[in-house]
């Protein structure tokens, strides 16, 4: 069973939104290379811990046919050193993931940005259609993240 961690900064919109959309891609079998009882999980390098889930962030994914209630979590050393791949959400919340976490190089390899490309966007404070826009683009950027990563594997 392999393990995926998803980043931000408050663990209440981008990352556990990333984290409902791939466990629900890994039990449809949608991920080649990854067993559907693999797990997906989410933390927050500033999360405040136990906050719900936004509301916009629950409409966005329950839009998408997926329910999934959660309350955020504070990253850990221990969470990082556990997980087979961890995804941020920024260039920095990479940076921060390798100071909290002091992997050695070899470990350090799985922290990746999640989108190759840049930055994904902090929809706090935006409206219901940033949110559907973002939960809409973590649909292929996970599935072709993890298919990129375990398909190396």
């Amino acid at each position: 069973m392999q393990s995926i961690l998803f980043i931000c900064t408050g663990n209440t919109c981008r990352s556990p939104m990333a984290e409902a959309i791939a466990q629900d891609l890994i039990s449809r079998g949608g991920v080649p290379g990854l067993a559907s009882s693999s797990l997906a999980a989410s933390a927050g390098i500033f999360a405040m811990e136990g906050q719900p889930m936004n509301p916009k962030a629950v409409s966005a994914l329950r839009d998408m046919g997926i329910e999934h209630l959660t309350h955020s979590k504070q990253l850990t050393p221990r969470m990082v050193q556990e997980a087979d791949l961890v995804l941020c959400m920024t260039g920095e919340h990479v940076a921060s993931v390798l100071e909290i976490a002091g992997l050695d190089q070899e470990q350090a390899r799985k922290v990746l940005p999640l989108d190759p490309g840049g930055d994904v966007p902090d929809p706090i404070g935006g409206s219901q259609q940033e949110y559907d826009r973002i939960a809409a683009g973590f649909t292929s950027l996970i599935t072709e993240r993890l298919n990129e990563v375990f398909q190396k594997a």
